[in-house]
């Protein structure tokens, strides 16, 4: 029986991470895939970051992470999303190659040292003593290790759904692994049921584009990854994105036939994803809503296929084709592939240490869909962080638990480890009482040195991040003996703006420049706002909230605030801040309106 350091069980978007961090960290390394040719597969929409996401991204690039990299090296269309905005929820989205992304993240596996790559599907987890010692296959093939991490995606139990069909797989052209859930429960963890979709894939020659809003990209983008050149940038020709939209007929169409959605009859038991429903599940919970946007994007310079985001769907073939035909620009489209669901079992985190660790089993770590997230971006900074553990763990070191203050991620994990999931979990800006300071522009400076302390950043790197932050606070330090500090902080004000004024200016990079001109106009607010966050929420905990009190009418307060509020019902403040997945920013609604009508 060949013996492993740590064995990864599954090679997606989490698997990869995880991976490639024990085989970096100098561990010897097994991956098990059903499919070597589908590691890193983007098996939903060719994008990489956006809302939150983009800032998971950049901290799992900043300690030593793989996907930004792959992302430059695929990406077609760079923007930079809330541009309007403040600074700390401005975030990244790459459209990407859809194939290229996945070739460049299987070369890299391949070509790392100490990493052994082997299809085949894991269905039993051996423990001995509480604690995990290997792994066998459906084929009866036993490998050892000393710690385990599973990132099983979409495919524990898997159920595919299209319309009234029925097929057993995680995705198109992907068998199911059957075995795995199985030995998960036999160990005595408990698993649920969650659901995900994606839309058709349109042929790209069958689009009137002429009929919809072109959306170019960044001409002149950042690179994702600290690691990406600055020159050349961007290392692939740009390809422009457009819109659409849903109108009154398509929504009447889907209303129509709701009695074939195998959501809506009951067929699918899993819950799926808050913020990215399927269309016909928009239709019916925004019945308010005239129109959906749709975003028609190009899989790719060779590829023939477009990915319409918005239109994710489990209707019957016929449906969605009619649907299509009815939005502008898509009269006349040609479906390559129909939208399906996909039902799957996931382990309930709460099951798990910090370290991503299972409570019931020592040197067994689960990370990405299993643990009732969605998205590329979740998943991969959760397979990063249980690959640091585990590595850690056979090394005999001290694990990485990163604190709610430090990065994005840390409130991901925090949130699940601790108060679980109802619904496939996306990580948003407003779950962090810190976001203020958790931007992706100071990444680097927050997380690089955490990097270099596991071996996942190499010593050169970190100095220079060091230095980096370094020139900025000297920067900010420089400005404030100038007397210039202050007008800095005016709204009005820019960096640039004082430059006039500004005869000992020293050279800084351009990114440097705007992380100075964002720390000065935040500081302020900064102490004001998050240091005393959570002692004021903490010392109205006892203020009771009024018997029938109208959470829809709270201003600003989000329709999931308002669900779970509704379903609560709290008596207190101090019981409404322990409402499962409540955000700080959510909080601090509801206690500006507690005391307007207290008034």
């Amino acid at each position: 029986m060949e013996s492993y350091d740590v064995i990864v069980v599954g090679l997606g978007h989490a698997g990869c991470e995880a991976a490639l961090a024990c085989a970096r960290m100098g561990l010897s390394t097994l991956g098990l895939t059903m499919r070597a040719d589908r590691i890193a597969l983007m098996s939903c929409n060719p994008a990489i970051g956006g809302t939150a996401k983009g800032h998971l991204v950049r901290e799992l690039d900043a300690l030593g992470g793989e996907m930004a990299r792959a992302a430059d090296q695929a990406g077609t269309h760079f923007v930079t999303l809330n541009g309007s905005k403040g600074p700390a929820v401005r975030a990244t989205r790459v459209l990407c190659e859809r194939d290229v992304y996945a070739e460049v993240m299987q070369a890299t596996v391949r070509a790392q040292a100490r990493l052994t790559v082997v299809e085949g599907e894991a269905s039993v987890l051996e423990v001995e003593g509480a604690r995990v010692v290997g792994v066998t296959l459906q084929d009866g093939r036993r490998f050892a290790a000393r710690a385990v991490v599973v990132t099983t995606g979409t495919f524990l139990q898997a159920l595919m759904h299209l319309g009234d069909e029925k097929s057993v797989g995680g995705r198109l052209g992907d068998a199911a692994a059957t075995g795995l859930s199985v030995s998960l429960r036999a160990l005595g963890f408990s698993l649920g049921r969650f659901k995900t979709g994606t839309p058709a894939r349109l042929l790209k020659d069958s689009i009137d584009w002429a009929r919809c809003e072109r959306q170019p990209g960044e001409v002149s983008p950042r690179p994702f990854s600290l690691r990406t050149p600055r020159a050349p940038f961007p290392l692939r020709a740009p390809l422009d994105c457009f819109v659409t939209h849903t109108n009154a007929q398509t929504h009447g169409i889907l209303r129509d036939n709701l009695h074939a959605s195998p959501l809506f009859q009951g067929e699918i038991v899993g819950r799926g994803p808050r913020y990215c429903p399927s269309v016909e599940d928009k239709v019916v919970r925004f019945a308010h809503r005239a129109r959906h946007t749709v975003f028609l994007e190009p899989e790719g310079h060779q590829s023939p296929l477009v990915y319409p985001a918005g239109l994710s769907t489990s209707m019957p073939a016929e449906v969605q084709l009619r649907f299509l035909r009815s939005i502008v620009g898509l009269e006349e489209v040609q479906v390559a592939r129909y939208g399906y669901a996909v039902e799957y079992d996931y382990a309930p985190p709460t099951q798990l240490h910090a370290t991503l660790e299972t409570k019931r089993v020592a040197g067994l770590f689960f990370a990405g869909q299993l643990n009732g997230t969605s998205g590329y971006e979740e998943a991969a900074f959760q397979g990063l962080l249980a690959g640091i553990n585990a590595g850690l763990q056979v090394q005999g070191a001290p694990a990485l638990v990163l604190g709610r203050d430090e990065a994005h991620g840390a409130v991901l994990l925090d949130e699940l480890v601790t108060r679980g999931v109802d619904e496939p979990f996306r990580m948003m800006t407003s779950r962090s009482e810190h976001r203020l300071t958790l931007r992706e522009g100071n990444a680097e400076f927050r997380l690089r040195a955490h990097g270099a302390r596991v071996g996942l950043v190499s010593a050169v790197e970190a100095a220079s991040s060091a230095q980096r932050a370094d020139q900025v606070r000297g920067e900010l330090a420089r400005l404030e003996g100038a007397r210039l500090l202050a007008k800095l902080r005016r709204p009005e004000v820019t960096y640039a703006s004082l430059a006039a004024e500004d005869v000992h200016r020293p050279a800084l990079p351009e990114d440097l420049c705007a992380e100075v001109e964002v720390e000065a106009k935040y500081a302020g607010y900064v102490k004001q706002a998050q240091t005393t966050w959570t002692r004021k929420v903490e010392s109205h905990d006892a203020w009771r909230i009024p018997e029938g009190f109208r959470y829809a009418e709270v201003r600003g307060l989000s329709r999931e605030a308002v669900e779970k509020l509704e379903l609560v019902r709290p008596d207190t403040v101090g019981h409404a801040r322990r409402v499962q997945g409540l955000t700080p920013a959510a909080m601090s609604l509801l206690l500006v309106a507690l005391r307007a009508a207290k008034a």
